[in-house]
């Protein structure tokens, strides 16, 4: 168990996982190609069970070690549903699982520490982020309702509906093909529409959508003050403990000077 644990635990295993997971990520990528695929197709498809042995035979290694606490670590659970959905049969009813075997590349932000902390840097940013969609959500709601009211009778395609008009909002949000595609169209039935389209672009474009940004950098600044605060008390625990060794090593000494003085 000892030597198992020693193992999995070991840089050199875990690199060898991430680059096979790397070379997954490249044959799943090939098998899109069908030259590819007539030339290589059998060779492709080898690998990728291979890969996929060695991966399962990883996570059996990591249970059998951990016990329960493998559960309790998200990242390996993480890597669980992710290797686990490449087991089920990809035809009939479960042929849509084909395409989900490209999730296994996803493993490879459980075994890099920095992707890691990017992770837990916008699960954290979440609470924040909902709030955030929630206004965008009125103001989409609010602006639809008098899209539709201005411009829904000439040009019905576009604002024709709440939904249409939320549509139509949301493309001119993303800037693309806004103003000629959209707004000048409209302003030549109404002159005044700039009036009601740019106040929304710059409501929501270049106010909320930059309340996102700040929003995902403050919580990830948190997560890399959180673990540099973690490593900075492993540190000085470490240094704690070298210095209570460093004490009782000098008692010994002087213990043992004191009883050869008295030998003496």
């Amino acid at each position: 168990m000892h030597a198992l644990k020693t193992l999995v635990e070991s840089p050199r295993f875990e690199s060898a996982i991430m680059l096979l997971i790397v070379v997954n990520a490249i044959t799943l990528g090939l098998e899109t190609s069908e030259t590819v695929m007539a030339r290589f197709g059998p060779l492709l498809m080898a690998v990728d069970k291979i890969i996929l042995a060695v991966f399962v035979a990883e996570l059996v290694a990591k249970i059998i070690v951990y016990r329960l606490d493998f559960f309790r670590n998200p990242w390996r659970i993480f890597d669980l549903v992710v290797v686990g959905i490449a087991l089920f049969p990809a035809t009939g009813a479960f042929s849509v699982l084909r395409a989900l075997r490209v999730l296994r590349v996803l493993r490879l932000v459980s075994g890099v520490p920095s992707l890691r902390k990017v992770v837990g840097g916008l699960l954290g940013a979440l609470p924040g982020m909902g709030s955030i969609m929630l206004l965008l959500l009125l103001v989409f709601y609010v602006f639809s309702v008098m899209a539709t009211q201005l411009f829904g009778s000439r040009f019905a395609e576009w604002f024709g509906t709440v939904g249409a008009s939320a549509y139509t909002l949301f493309q001119i949000m993303t800037l693309e093909s806004w103003s000629m595609g959209i707004v000048r169209p409209v302003m030549e039935a109404y002159p005044w529409a700039w009036a009601f389209f740019i106040p929304f672009i710059a409501c929501t474009t270049f106010t909320v959508l930059n309340l996102f940004i700040g929003v995902v950098v403050a919580a990830m600044q948190a997560e890399h003050d959180a673990a540099t605060a973690i490593e900075r008390e492993t540190i000085h625990n470490e240094q704690t403990m070298m210095m209570e060794e460093m004490r009782t090593l000098r008692a010994e000494m002087q213990t043992l000077r004191e009883g050869l003085k008295s030998a003496n």
